[in-house]
């Protein structure tokens, strides 16, 4: 078991780029993670000796984000094995592109599943099981923002995630858990980078003031401060796009 000043964090999508980084910043500030993944057990494994190797404790877990019973386990072997839960950090999503006019309905309802019920689904349990002073970090999208052409149904599905963490802030009253969603600009991660040239890629970065994509650790410090110190930070979304706009 855990010691008691010990903080426990469940990282959906722990094996992918920001997921990763913010399993490995939250380890540093010594919070046992728990690393998710839903079918890339290796890459997940490897977080977890990444955190151990540096004297953390961490474990991986798979599982289906909506569906509620494999999202149930999640918090189970959590609480099992580290004593407890105090953040989530939902990063598990997924980002199939198409105009609007040519989106195959069935890869929009997918996309839906993922990213809006699998919100739903780890949210409603982190609300109901996260001790206090814990927090739920959800990841948005500065997409809702930008509004690039052929992101629709993924925009779509993070404009409903925002509004779920919005909303769920405030049903928190008196709880003592902050809910709050990080809303990453374009960022270096497999997620974003499949299937695009390096001609769009070197277009897409010089949309910012720093002329680059963020990287994953640039997501993961805000994740980790919102995680820990950031205890007025509550009901927003916070956009972490070096100025993208």
């Amino acid at each position: 078991m855990t010691g008691s000043s010990e903080r426990v964090a469940i990282v959906t999508g722990g094996s992918g780029g920001i997921g990763r980084a913010s399993a490995l910043r939250l380890a540093a500030d010594e919070t046992a993670v728990v690393v998710h993944y839903r079918g890339n057990a290796a890459r997940a494994e490897e977080v977890v000796r990444a955190i151990t190797d540096a004297g953390g404790r961490a474990l991986a877990v798979g599982g289906d984000v909506a569906d509620e019973e494999q999202a149930a386990a999640l918090f189970d072997t959590a609480e099992r094995e580290l004593g407890g839960v105090d953040v989530l950090v939902h990063t598990a999503g997924i980002m199939p592109l198409a105009p609007i006019a040519d989106l195959d309905l069935a890869v929009f309802d997918e996309v839906q599943r993922v990213n809006v019920r699998g919100t739903v689904v780890v949210d409603q349990l982190a609300a109901r099981r996260l001790r206090a002073g814990g927090a739920i970090i959800n990841v948005s999208t500065s997409i809702t923002r930008l509004q690039p052409p052929g992101y629709g149904a993924y925009a779509a599905s993070k404009g409903a995630v925002e509004a779920l963490t919005l909303i769920l802030a405030r049903e928190l009253r008196g709880r003592d858990i902050t809910v709050n969603a990080v809303a990453p600009g374009p960022t270096a991660t497999p997620l974003f980078l499949d299937g695009k040239s390096p001609e769009l890629v070197e277009q897409i970065a010089s949309g910012n003031p720093f002329g680059r994509l963020g990287e994953p650790a640039d997501i993961a410090e805000m994740i980790a401060f919102l995680a820990g110190p950031g205890r007025w930070v509550n009901g927003q979304a916070v956009f972490v796009n070096g100025g993208a706009a």
